[in-house]
């Protein structure tokens, strides 16, 4: 199969999944309890009130029209207007993404840095106490819950040693003069104020470390397992056959023919840390897509609320597909 015809396969196949995924949101949200009407206006609004701006948002249809008036304004990119700000709710996602990509990004850097460095030479030391390290490593990091893990870097690093900020993404008047992408690390540095700049790693490291450590549990156990499936093989055998040095067996040899299953890993994990930032936004107040679902959460925002979640469902499809066709590419067999 030619990788053109893959791609559009791999795209055609995530269509269901996307509708799935709506449909779940959708109808989940109309069965909980409680009225988004009354959580907007108040529990003693006339009666009179209510019904108009259910009528206004069309919640005294049948459940079957609300069900396809909603896909088909998600199809068109219309994610609905907040009943708490009267803002449309994609332009506020849109406003908020930046935070969360730029704490997910850091924080798979993190991730993977620990991982493959630890995997790898794991493998390598398999049996010896390297090896016992990061097998008790990934079990004890990967049973840490988020937020207390969070609460506990926040308490040594902030409060005791005074090392480092506990909340917020940037002290005050120390935004990026102009932005540009919404990442303030990225603006600050294309604003040639290395002030600005530096202050916003400093409200990056916690939150970033938390949420990596946590991750990298995932990759120790990845890399290590597939690195030792290639050690195990004919062509590093070869590779040593021909004396060459163990440093490019261990990395050039063994590593980058395991890389391919680690990327797809590596890639989903990436899409899921989006939906898993939420804990670690609320524990540092990170101003970010899952800080702003907990807060309209407790306003019963449904446009919001079904917004933020359609919007990670449409990252989540959009990473996977990317991470199928970068193996694709890497490996044609894949294709088949």
């Amino acid at each position: 199969m030619k990788l053109k015809a893959y791609i559009l396969t791999r795209i055609l196949l995530s269509i269901p999944m996307i509708l799935i995924i709506l449909t779940i949101v959708f109808f989940v949200l109309r069965v909980l309890p409680g009225n988004p009407i009354l959580a907007m206006l108040g529990p003693k609004a006339p009666p009179e009130v209510v019904h108009a701006m259910e009528h206004q948002m069309g919640l005294d249809k049948p459940i079957i029209i609300q069900y396809l008036v909603y896909l088909s304004h998600i199809a068109v990119g219309n994610f609905g207007t907040s009943t708490y700000t009267s803002l449309p709710v994609l332009q506020e996602l849109l406003q908020k993404f930046p935070a969360t990509f730029e704490l997910t990004l850091y924080s798979m850097v993190v991730a993977v840095l620990i991982g493959i460095f630890l995997g790898t030479y794991a493998a390598y030391n398999f049996g010896k106490t390297t090896d016992v390290f990061a097998r008790v490593y990934s079990i004890f990091v990967y049973s840490f819950p988020v937020f207390w893990f969070g609460i506990m870097l926040q308490l040594v690093f902030g409060v005791w040693l005074h090392w480092l900020p506990v909340s917020g993404r940037s002290a005050p008047f120390m935004i990026p003069e102009h932005i540009y992408t919404g990442i303030y690390t990225i603006d600050a540095l294309l604003n040639g104020n290395f002030e600005v700049f530096i202050d916003a790693v400093k409200h990056l490291i916690l939150p970033a470390v938390t949420l990596g450590i946590v991750i990298s549990s995932i990759f120790v156990r990845m890399v290590r397992s597939n690195v030792l499936l290639s050690l195990s093989s004919q062509y590093v055998t070869a590779a040593r056959a021909r004396g060459t040095t163990e440093k490019k067996v261990l990395f050039k040899h063994a590593l980058k023919n395991a890389m391919p299953p680690i990327l797809t890993i590596m890639g989903l994990q990436f899409a899921l840390l989006l939906a898993g930032a939420i804990l670690t936004e609320t524990t540092f107040s990170w101003p970010g897509i899952g800080n702003y679902l907990i807060t309209r959460i407790s306003y019963r925002d449904f446009p919001a609320i079904q917004g933020a979640i359609v919007f990670f469902a449409f990252f989540v499809a959009v990473i996977s597909i990317l991470v199928d066709i970068i193996n694709a590419w890497i490996d044609p067999r894949i294709r088949y």
